[in-house]
């Protein structure tokens, strides 16, 4: 079985619908094999987004490896910014714009790219539910390159599971950034890093 970071042309494609509302807004999503909790929001994503809505979210926004764009779509529809998505994964960008199509949306912008590689500007958030699964070291260089796409005083807002090594994560991301931790449920810890 592949993974929801790469492209996989060979698997086979049956495509899932939810809806969720959020501060009192219906939003529409459809899901697919080979992409991240498809068929549903997962829990951690769920948190992130109860948390950052609550934020002064402004100015420009990145949702970092946005899947089927359920971050991106639903900060954008929420909060007066201009939101850019982006995803290795060619399925899941397929997904993102049907789903801004669904969502009624048009300020935002979607982007392949592999991390940063075809990411030029800076922003003022960037908000992410990261591939834990790419490995220690490749997550790590992600999120060190993210600082240089971050505006002076800007943020990014992730989630990450206890059992995923957040206790490590925070221990070594505090090298880097100024870290906060902002909620905690059921394992998961959601995170705010803004540059020193």
């Amino acid at each position: 079985m592949g993974h929801y970071f790469i492209n996989d042309d060979n698997l086979k494609s049956e495509i899932k619908e939810f809806k969720i509302n959020f501060f009192n807004t219906l939003f529409n999503f459809k899901t697919d094999n080979g992409v991240f909790s498809k068929g549903e929001l997962d829990y951690g994503t769920y948190l992130l987004l109860k948390n950052v809505l609550t934020k002064d979210i402004f100015g420009k926004v990145l949702d970092l490896g946005c899947g089927y764009g359920s971050i991106g779509i639903i900060v954008a529809k929420l909060k007066n910014c201009l939101v850019t998505m982006s995803d290795i994964n060619n399925r899941a960008l397929h997904l993102t714009n049907l789903n801004i199509k669904d969502n009624k949306l048009e300020n935002v912008e979607v982007l392949n790219s592999d991390g940063f590689s075809n990411i030029s500007k800076k922003f003022n958030f960037i908000i992410t539910n990261p591939p834990i699964r790419v490995g220690k070291e490749k997550l790590y260089s992600l999120l060190k390159e993210a600082k240089l796409h971050l505006e002076t005083n800007g943020l990014i807002y992730l989630v990450i599971r206890k059992e995923q090594g957040a206790k490590s994560f925070i221990r070594d991301m505090s090298l880097i950034y100024q870290v906060e931790v902002i909620d905690k449920s059921k394992g998961f810890y959601i995170i705010s890093l803004k540059c020193c």
